[in-house]
């Protein structure tokens, strides 16, 4: 299997519109200078967890197929909507330079695709490698819409660390019984909190301890003595995620696609949309050993999938039917065990970090209750205190328009959007211990399509706030269009007069988990043209409006300006 995808990858400008969602690989393709695929958003009718449903796939597979390429490829990826609901996809992590009209989000760099219709996507992975990950990015649909990204060095280029035996993907994910877009929909109507997931997953499958499936799990082979790489990929909904293997070290090599200094731990941490390359080493005594993953909830109060989803890392020799021995995860709110982790990541080489910043931004992140406005109150604010549950940024609660946004922008068509938001909150306070929290009576938020702009080049320093007006928690933000270096976070609030940066070797990511009562500093530089989302990536967040949108403008020729829409960009 495994040769035959290194023989598909080496064959230059190969359609790959049947391809095997293989995950693992022994050695990375030859290279060729353009990737095709065809993506087919198709029903499938699967059985899990003792019940038959209809979920919404790409090309029948669950997860979705993997994108192979090699740094500074060209991508183009048909995708035809054979479903019956609103579709876009993502590739989350990819800088898309001068290519925003193809990044994905809804109603912010596209309409979405309708049924039956068909957009083809086009980017180049500009000096990029490693592990990302691609999802639709329209309402609940990624819950079984996603799968990884794999951008190997250039031909020739070693990886900076020893070459692992093989490769393997592992996708953390969450399963729904019930239809994700109608979970979505009833929540929004009902004020409230979403339902928990029915099972975690690894690779589709959730392994052991959930009903009726026994059989349902994922297996990696080993050889004893050898050293495997693992790529780490959490694509669920609503969860972040403790991942460990059972007696074994996870030696961490990259971060978000960007190589790391070398470090060795128990387990690791990944909220959604965040990506970690792992080495493991089979140096146990031959058995079957559990690969875990199970939850981190920071929030209080909050209900969660709380059994363990359970795959097998099992030792060529070991007897079909043994006992898997299982994995020590932290506790569900180990807060000390994610700010280890954490700790520990820096970028392998010295980065290049904006030193003089341009412009200093200040945006709360955090969770709202609205008073009730609806005529039937019992059944559509099931909030806390009788309120309407809404999240925001410096207290907005992003609306999305119903056109693209990035077309009303690059049109010039008046009404969409504003761009007025604001780059602190309008009043500073003890946002951890002394937010209003007499929900819902001072925990309102405002709503509006408001945007940021900024000038091309701007070098840019963000201060990303938790706030305890609801909830205290650790909310994964993923910034669309850019990289930037995490040059500093901590507990309590911002004081930068205390803080302390590393502006050395900070990690270099797409998506920071910011601290449960504290607060994270990025800095990044603002040559990228186009409209840029950046959002918590807890999707019920999302729908609540925890959101905003950069407008990076022009710059000078065009190497610096965004081109023309494509012909078949979709319309609303």
């Amino acid at each position: 299997m495994a040769a035959t995808i290194i023989f598909l990858l080496c064959v230059c400008f190969s359609l790959l519109s049947n391809a095997h969602n293989v995950h693992g690989l022994a050695r990375w393709p030859g290279g060729s200078s353009t990737r095709f695929y065809e993506f087919k958003v198709q029903t499938k009718r699967i059985t899990k967890l003792c019940n038959t449903n209809d979920i919404i796939t790409i090309n029948n597979m669950l997860p979705g197929p993997v994108i192979y390429a090699q740094e500074d490829d060209r991508v183009i990826v048909k995708v035809i909507n054979q479903s019956p609901h609103n579709a876009t996809i993502h590739w989350h992590g990819v800088r898309q330079r001068l290519s925003c009209w193809f990044d994905g989000p809804s109603y912010v760099t596209q309409c979405p695709i309708q049924p039956g219709q068909t957009f083809t996507y086009e980017f180049t992975l500009v000096q990029q490698k490693g592990t990302l990950l691609w999802h639709a990015h329209v309402s609940w649909l990624r819950a079984t819409v996603y799968g990884a990204i794999v951008i190997y060095p250039k031909t020739g280029v070693p990886y900076p660390f020893p070459y692992p035996y093989e490769e393997h993907i592992i996708i953390l994910g969450e399963y729904y019984l019930r239809d994700t877009l109608q979970i979505e929909q009833a929540v929004l109507a009902s004020g409230g909190g979403p339902p928990t997931a029915d099972a975690f997953t690894i690779n589709g499958h959730p392994g052991p301890n959930y009903n009726c499936s026994t059989n349902d799990v994922y297996k990696i082979d080993v050889v004893p003595g050898k050293t495997y790489l693992l790529r780490l990929i959490n694509a669920g909904l609503n969860s972040e995620n403790f991942f460990a293997v059972a007696n074994h070290k996870l030696t961490v090599v990259e971060a978000d696609a960007d190589y790391t200094k070398p470090f060795t731990t128990d387990r690791v941490m990944l909220g959604p949309g965040q990506t970690l390359n792992v080495l493991v080493t089979a140096n146990q005594p031959i058995g079957r050993y559990s690969m875990a993953m199970g939850p981190y909830m920071s929030a209080r109060n909050v209900p969660f999938q709380n059994i363990t989803s359970v795959a097998y890392f099992q030792y060529l020799g070991a007897t079909p039917n043994s006992l898997s021995l299982p994995a020590a995860l932290p506790r569900f709110n180990d807060n000390l065990a994610v700010k280890t982790v954490m700790d520990r990541l820096k970028s392998l080489n010295p980065a290049s970090v904006p030193k003089e910043i341009d412009k200093n931004l200040f945006v709360t992140i955090g969770l709202n209750v609205q008073k009730c406005g609806r005529q039937n109150p019992q059944q559509n604010c099931q909030g806390i205190n009788g309120g309407i549950m809404a999240a925001s940024m410096n207290n907005i609660s992003f609306i999305r328009p119903n056109i693209s946004l990035l077309e009303a922008y690059y049109r010039k068509i008046n009404g969409y959007f504003t761009e007025d938001f604001p780059g602190a909150p309008l009043k500073f306070y003890d946002f951890v211990n002394g937010a209003p929290n007499n929900a819902p009576n001072d925990t309102n938020s405002f709503n509006g399509t408001r945007t940021y702009v900024l000038e091309y080049g701007t070098r840019v320093q963000l201060i990303l706030q938790d706030t305890g007006t609801i909830s205290t928690e650790n909310h994964p933000i993923h910034l669309h269009g850019y990289n930037f270096y995490v040059v500093g976070y901590g507990t309590g609030n911002y004081n930068p007069d205390t803080a302390n940066f590393n502006l050395v070797d900070p990690p270099y990511m797409n998506t920071i988990g910011v601290p449960v009562g504290g607060w994270a500093a990025i800095r990044f530089l603002a040559d990228n043209p186009g409209a840029w989302f950046m959002h918590c990536h807890l999707e019920i967040h999302l729908s609540w409006g925890l959101s905003v949108v950069f407008i990076v403008k022009n710059g000078q020729g065009p190497l610096e300006t965004l081109p023309h829409p494509p012909a078949d960009y979709p319309r609303c």
